[in-house]
């Protein structure tokens, strides 16, 4: 009725999302968001003390929070990862593979060790991530996997040859999973974000030579000016999640501020 308030929507009530590397940055804002939106958290990291912390953060503000300790490019661990998500809280219905490295150089510059390295964190991770999840979302009649891509993914960008592959795959493994599984209601969004603002960044920003003119350069990629936050990712996650993103499939959310025009 008009003059009358409406209740704020708690988008992700009785849900139940795992979400890796969620001890800092991008995996933490999203974790605190989908708790603060009603689901139940999954907090996955291979850092038991930033994962504990996400936990008690989600604790503190009235939500429901697990932690599980997982080498997520590690098969037996991401399947142990999967059972302790059911042992906490009986069911899945939100996969989030967020987590990821980055290493930067040329393809001259990187080793085979390096490439193994990338890929296994960055992509392996989300293949089992993907493997394991979607017969635990299956038995729920359905869910939503999330994938952490890259505009490294979808364009070049100098000097992160092995990091744009393994986000390139990412990519196209999100999509073939969109379509095999779209038919018993499980959709997969990959999120593509440019420069995001994480703990990781910053460091290596104030570790630079001159901090003030490597952050400006940070911020001149984005045509929009300045750096992403993870909250700008996380709210992204949580539109493709819930069921206001009900029609999303096999498609990208970018977060780039306009890197990628």
């Amino acid at each position: 009725m008009r003059g009358t308030q409406e209740e704020p929507t708690v988008r992700l009530a009785g849900k139940t999302a795992l979400i890796t590397g969620a001890g800092v940055g991008i995996g933490r804002a999203t974790a605190v968001l989908f708790a603060k939106e009603g689901a139940d958290i999954v907090v996955v990291d291979l850092n038991e003390t930033t994962g504990a912390e996400t936990v008690q953060i989600i604790v503190d503000a009235g939500g429901k929070a697990a932690f599980v300790k997982a080498d997520v490019s590690n098969e037996a661990q991401v399947a142990a990862m999967f059972d302790a998500a059911i042992a906490a809280f009986g069911k899945l219905d939100i996969v989030f593979n967020n987590a990821g490295i980055v290493k930067q150089g040329t393809v001259e510059q990187s080793s085979v060790e390096d490439w193994n390295q990338q890929i296994g964190t960055t992509l392996t991770s989300v293949f089992l991530g993907c493997k394991y999840g979607v017969p635990l979302l299956r038995a729920q009649g359905g869910g939503v996997i999330l994938n952490m891509a890259s505009v490294a993914g979808t364009m070049g960008i100098v000097n992160r040859a092995i990091y744009s592959a393994a986000k390139g795959g990412v990519v196209g493994l999100t999509r073939a999973v969109a379509m095999d599984y779209a038919p018993e209601k499980i959709r997969a969004v990959y999120i593509c974000p440019a420069t995001i603002e994480t703990p990781s960044l910053t460091e290596r920003i104030n570790s630079s030579p001159d901090p003030v003119e490597a952050r400006k350069a940070f911020e001149a990629r984005q045509p929009i000016g300045r750096l992403g936050t993870p909250d700008d990712v996380a709210y992204a996650a949580l539109f493709a999640a819930s069921a206001e993103g009900s029609f999303l499939t096999g498609c990208s959310l970018t977060v780039d501020g306009g890197m990628s025009m």
